[in-house]
This record gives C-alpha cells, structure tokens and sequence, in this order.
C-alpha cells in the first residue's frame, strides 16, 4: 500500500476547502461536495499546468491590478484564463463576469483552512496578446498556428510554485496546502513523455513541501492509482482518466488520511 502521510491540520466538517487544478480535481472536489463539505472548486474553469493556477490565484488576490486578457472568436468576447464556458457578447459583460468570479474565489481563498492543488502536466501553451507571449489556461479551440508549446523544467514550476505559495501565505498565513499529482495519462504526448511530465510535477512539488513545511504537504493520488490499482480496468473507457472506483477508491485513502472522526 502506498503510504500517506498525515496531514498537518485534519479536515473537519466546518472547514473550508478550495481546490484548484486538472480535470481531478473536479472529480474529487464534486466527492467532498456529496459528503456535504464547503468546497469551491475551479471556478475559472479547469486549469492544468502550475502557470495557470498561478495566474488564477494573482487574479483571485490582486484583481483590481490586473487587466484580463480577452479577445474576440466567433463573434463572442472570451479570456485566455477562463473556459469556453466563460464568454459573453460584449467586453464590458465578460469583464464583470470576471470581477465575479475572482473576487469570491480570492475571497474563498483567504477564508479557506484548506487548498488542494492538483497539477496535471508541465506542458503549456503560449500565445501573443498585446505584443507579449503568455501561458493560455484554455486554448479555446483556436488554431493551433497560434500557439507556441512551452514544456516547463523542473526549476520553472519550483518557481512559479514557490512564487504561489508566498501569495497565498501573504494573504492567508493559516492556510494548509495539499499538493498532488493527477493520475490522468496525457496519452497526446505519448505514454513516455505523460511519464517525464508527472516526473517532473512530483520533483517540484517535493521541493515545495520541503521549502514550506509548515504549510503544505503532498498526498500521493497519482501514486495510489499506479502502484495500489495497477489495472486499466480502474481507468475510464477512453484509457486515460481515472475511472469512478479508481476515484471512489483514491477518495476513501483521502478520507483515512485527511479527516479525523469521519
């Protein structure tokens, strides 16, 4: 079995809980809420690489400074930091769309006993907005021509995650973070470079914990899905996503590790 450390500070049921990062973090966020705990979960949309959930967070605490990146595509408004879902028909509606979302995220996070951050991949993409380059959240199905493909080191996302850490702790000292690895195969990279990608995820994030030991931690989901399940039958039907037991499974550890009395 896959050892699970401890959580600094357990997870109780008044507690509330942010969870930004891939499409897993959906999936567990949509758990606890079923459990009945306070959870906000990617409300900008799901964010893959460590970059955006950056960005998201800068956003969320430092709003008013900020000037979002929208564009017009099919004759809609969209941000290159939100989903396809996020659009409207003129730039002033998609900006107070944004205002909404950010501040009640930057106000859940600064109330938040807890923040889970699940990185899915190292690779991001660029494009050029007012004559600069900058990691999209979404590609909102725009050509690919666009698009310059960044694949971060290691050294990069200690970077951008340390930079994050610092932001959050400046705004919320008491914050716990959990950190963890999505167990989702980015198969578009091929099954070796999905593997260079987590490797790189889990080397940085082990950096992290050791650099903020009094905040954060790590839970190892993409560890139990490999190493405990080791079976595509725990995978859905596409081979790639964490299929329902695998994630009723990966939750059930999380609960042993994470909730005191549950």
């Amino acid at each position: 079995m896959v050892e699970a450390s401890p959580l600094l500070k357990s997870v109780l049921p008044n507690h509330r809980l942010v969870m930004l990062g891939s499409c897993f973090a959906q999936y567990m966020g949509s758990r606890m809420q079923d459990e009945g705990f306070h959870v906000t979960v990617n409300p900008l949309g799901t964010l893959f690489n460590p970059f955006s959930i950056a960005q998201t967070v800068r956003a969320a605490l430092y709003g008013n400074e900020i000037e979002y990146p929208i564009f017009p595509a099919d004759g809609e408004w969209r941000c290159w930091w939100a989903n396809t879902r996020i659009r409207a028909n003129s730039v002033d509606e998609l900006k107070e769309m944004l205002r909404e979302r950010y501040a009640s995220l930057g106000h859940d996070l600064v109330q938040a006993d807890h923040l889970i951050i699940t990185l899915g991949t190292n690779v991001c993409y660029k494009v050029q907005h007012d004559d600069e380059w900058m990691v999209v959240t979404n590609c909102q199905r725009q050509p690919d021509r666009l698009f310059q493909e960044w694949r971060a080191t290691v050294g990069d996302v200690v970077e951008c995650m340390a930079s994050l850490m610092d932001m959050l702790l400046g705004a919320n000292p008491a914050l716990q973070i959990i950190l963890t690895v999505s167990p989702y195969r980015y198969h578009k990279y091929g099954y070796h470079g999905s593997q260079l990608s987590k490797a790189t995820l889990l080397l940085a994030e082990d950096e992290i914990v050791k650099r903020y030991p009094q905040n954060c931690c790590y839970f190892p989901a993409y560890e139990i899905l490999l190493d405990e399940l080791r079976d595509y039958s725990f995978y859905a039907e596409d081979g790639h996503h964490p299929g329902s037991e695998a994630v009723e499974h990966i939750w059930q550890r999380f609960r042993q590790t994470a909730m005191t009395g549950q």
